[in-house]
């Protein structure tokens, strides 16, 4: 019996949502020898999700959990802010479930998010960014009007608001899911979690899950080096290039202080360089987000005396970064 059918994947599933989660790992073995480091990466593949991120995952927690709880009528639109990922998932998840679904997001994002959002489905509304904005980098005051405007249309349509960076479903599908599937992935061996901070949730999430199974492992929040607001730092450059995360704000409502053990910080040009040695040693071909939590994990594992297994997401793809300078 020739390989592929000696050991065959999945079993056929009913709905695109049943597709979401349990999605592989990866040990980079060859960036980690090129950089001349000892210890191992362990990279958890989120791309393989359905909509190409860890979104998905909290995309089907929100709608499921308000679908139970009645705070999502049958039929009523979903509506969300977005960087494009957890739009996606969104888009994905309503689609599946029953329910129209409206995106609302920063024009400084890059424009495959959109195109992708809106071939699912979605109804996608744009805003532009704030005076001085550049493309390609959001910022905390773009979010803002984002915010702003995503009131109104929740206003306007009825809609439920399926806030990413206050409910607690954030949290909890990482808590649930992609935490303990992580570790036991890893063998149960894992000394530090690096997590570039968007929303919190995957954060506070997976380093939930790891104290729930009586892991001691350390957790670092990562942030832009010149917008660290999260670990008090003074911001001097709000318009980084990293998307998805680190918008200057200094207060995450879903961001447990009580698991932090430390602040990392990653400059541009080197989350763009390790993403794309990541897609050349190690075939990921993965998002600046990805990039910034590969950066922070080399970090760790230069730092350390001893040998030591650091984990990480890898967020989202590439595909969603074709029109930037990603991969040029």
């Amino acid at each position: 019996m020739d390989r592929e059918a000696d050991q065959p994947g999945r079993v056929a599933v009913n709905s695109v949502v049943d597709l979401i989660g349990s999605t592989p790992v990866l040990q980079l073995d060859r960036l980690v020898s090129h950089w001349g480091l000892r210890g191992r990466i362990l990279l958890k593949l989120e791309m393989y999700n359905p909509g190409f991120s860890k979104k998905d995952r909290v995309a089907l927690e929100i709608v499921r959990e308000a679908k139970r709880s009645g705070a999502l009528s049958p039929n009523q639109t979903v509506v969300e802010l977005t960087s494009g990922n957890t739009g996606a998932g969104l888009a994905i998840v309503c689609g599946a479930l029953g329910h129209p679904f409206v995106a609302v997001m920063s024009s400084g994002n890059s424009v495959e998010r959109a195109r992708m959002m809106a071939a699912l489905g979605a109804t996608v509304e744009l805003v532009d960014q704030a005076p001085g904005g550049t493309p390609g980098q959001v910022s905390g005051s773009d979010l803002a009007l984002v915010e702003a405007r995503t009131q109104e249309v929740v206003d306007e349509v009825g809609g439920f608001r399926a806030d990413q960076f206050t409910l607690a479903g954030s949290i909890r599908a990482h808590q649930r899911c992609t935490g303990p599937e992580f570790w036991f992935q890893s063998g149960g061996d894992i000394d530090a979690f690096v997590d570039f901070v968007g929303s919190g949730g995957s954060f506070t999430g997976v380093m939930r899950a790891f104290r729930e199974l009586g892991a001691a492992v350390r957790g670092y929040v990562v942030e832009p080096a010149n917008a660290a607001a999260l670990s008090g730092a003074t911001v001097t450059d709000p318009n980084h290039r990293i998307q998805g995360g680190g918008y200057s704000v200094r207060e995450l409502p879903l961001l447990d202080r009580s698991l932090v053990e430390g602040y990392l910080t990653v400059e541009d040009d080197e989350v763009m360089e390790t993403t794309r040695m990541l897609a050349r040693l190690e075939g990921v071909f993965a998002g600046f987000s990805t990039g910034a939590n590969v950066a922070a994990a080399l970090e760790v594992l230069g730092g350390s005396s001893n040998d030591c297994t650091v984990a990480a997401l890898a967020c989202d793809s590439g595909l969603k970064y074709l029109s930037t300078d990603l991969y040029q």
